[in-house]
């Protein structure tokens, strides 16, 4: 095989945002995204030659700030609203009843196991994305 395309070479490690929200501020549920690493027991799907638009930016997303990716924040919006076509972009709605009183973004170094380990993915968290918000009452 050639190395042609747009990234030539793959790399084992990747910077990764876990969105989460929560109905008392204490207590944090993740969303899950279909097609990006989350749940580290989860394999990495193979779905080409479908590119998932919003995976994919959340890749380019974890590689700067939420300020340099305004889309970011109009995304948490509705994630807070409960906006159906947005939700239908996830794996499933860990809100199924009504949305969340509050969200955040928490940004994780992933890396694959290595031979022998549990499940498919190891994390460190690396911080916060995005802080915790709530909709003005």
């Amino acid at each position: 095989m050639n190395s042609y395309g747009l990234f030539a070479v793959m790399t084992t490690e990747r910077l990764e945002i876990q969105v989460e929200g929560s109905d008392d501020g204490v207590t944090w549920r993740a969303y899950e995204f279909p097609y990006k690493p989350g749940d580290l027991r989860r394999a990495p799907p193979i779905v080409e030659p479908h590119q998932p638009r919003l995976d994919w930016q959340m890749w380019f997303a974890a590689l700067g700030s939420y300020q340099q990716n305004p889309w970011f924040t109009n995304f948490m919006i509705r994630l807070l609203e409960g906006e159906p076509g947005v939700l239908k972009l996830m794996q499933y709605n860990p809100f199924p009843n009504a949305p969340p009183k509050w969200i955040r973004a928490r940004l994780f170094l992933y890396r694959f196991t290595k031979w022998g380990q549990p499940g498919w993915w190891t994390r460190e968290e690396r911080g916060i994305y995005f802080p915790r918000v709530r909709l003005s009452q």
